[in-house]
């Protein structure tokens, strides 16, 4: 059936993209909540606050109107997604310098919304984890080990004073992800059944109970990245080409030699990869706008996030290669434009 006119699609309100896309994120939140407690509550409202202050404060130095801006929804966004990036126990100055780096350097400093080069949230962890790898490596432990049993007011107040309940130390609670501990592990010639054998997870007890926890948040990301795709607001190829390639390096190699290579399941459901695929690559001002340049794009995203975490110093490796290709793309975008209507493509 052939539709009248006009045939002039209507672009869709920024403040109605991002509500979707804070909406999509939602059922991920409430996996966080779930497993680590209601810290990370409190991270995205001081990220929130913080995004929303520096917003303000750029643009008044800059002298533009704040109220439109700052209504759009793009820095609650960012905030949102860096806040979900780091530890749901992170000192408090830890995120909010985070996110004043993210919002102040990584977008204002380039002109603001639509002129950023490089995702502002995958720069402002960037910064923390390379300023302060330690802390942003180290997780607490899942509310459902038998012994963790930090109330909400607890955690708020680890968060603003770094001070547990009596009795109780954060060493005891925290420990390296598990794509840090199998990293770790591997370097020092384990082979991948002692390491889920238990012989490695167990140095720290409960970081057994980390992979299906971590697989939790990861399926909660893929049912709002589902929505999002539903909704048209993201584009198939980014989260495709991303999750295709990282599944397939991880497979082929794995089926080489499973003793050394993580399973393509694992690095699917560990670290940021779900989040990465859905909320981050599929970013629409720092992704190229062809649709064969967001193939190439999120495959060579897909790729470098396994080198990195198989060979790289850095246990995840979502962050870097999403900066990485943010330079290349637009030289991607150059290359892969389509052959204008009635000539003939190269």
């Amino acid at each position: 059936m052939i539709r009248t006119s006009p045939h002039v699609i209507k672009p869709t309100p920024l403040q109605v993209v991002m509500l979707k896309v804070a909406a999509a994120l939602l059922p991920g939140i409430a996996a966080y909540v779930w497993v680590f407690g209601a810290g990370i509550l409190l991270q995205i409202l001081l990220a929130t606050i913080t995004a929303l202050a520096t917003e303000a404060a750029c643009l008044k130095l800059r002298n533009y109107p704040i109220k439109p801006f700052i209504t759009d929804g793009s820095a609650i966004v960012t905030a949102w997604l860096l806040a979900l990036s780091l530890p749901p126990l992170s000192p408090w100055w830890m995120i909010v310098l985070a996110t004043a780096i993210a919002i102040g350097l990584a977008k204002h400093l380039y002109g603001g919304l639509g002129q950023n080069p490089f995702n502002p949230a995958m720069v402002g962890f960037a910064v923390m984890i390379v300023s302060f790898p330690a802390s942003v490596s180290r997780w607490n432990a899942p509310l459902s080990l038998p012994n963790v049993d930090l109330t909400a007011w607890q955690q708020f107040g680890y968060i603003f004073s770094g001070i547990l309940p009596d009795g109780l130390a954060f060493d005891t609670l925290a420990s390296a992800t598990p794509l840090d501990t199998v990293k770790t592990a591997l370097m020092q010639s384990h082979s991948m059944s002692e390491i889920f054998s238990g012989a490695i997870f167990q140095s720290a007890s409960w970081l057994s109970f980390m992979p299906s926890s971590v697989a939790l948040i990861a399926v909660a990301y893929l049912l709002g990245g589902l929505y999002l795709l539903q909704q048209r607001i993201i584009q198939w190829q980014l989260p495709t080409a991303f999750l295709a390639v990282l599944l397939g390096m991880s497979g082929l190699f794995y089926l080489i030699n499973p003793a050394q290579f993580t399973s393509p399941a694992f690095h699917l459901l560990s670290g940021a990869a779900m989040l990465g695929a859905f909320f981050i690559v599929t970013d629409p001002v720092t992704a190229p706008t062809t649709p064969r340049g967001r193939l190439i794009y999120a495959a060579l995203i897909g790729l470098l996030t396994w080198l990195i975490r198989t060979f790289g110093a850095y246990p995840d490796g979502v962050a870097f290669a999403v900066l990485i290709m943010n330079i290349a793309a637009p030289f991607i975008d150059q290359y892969t434009q389509p052959a204008v209507f009635g000539r003939k493509g190269k």
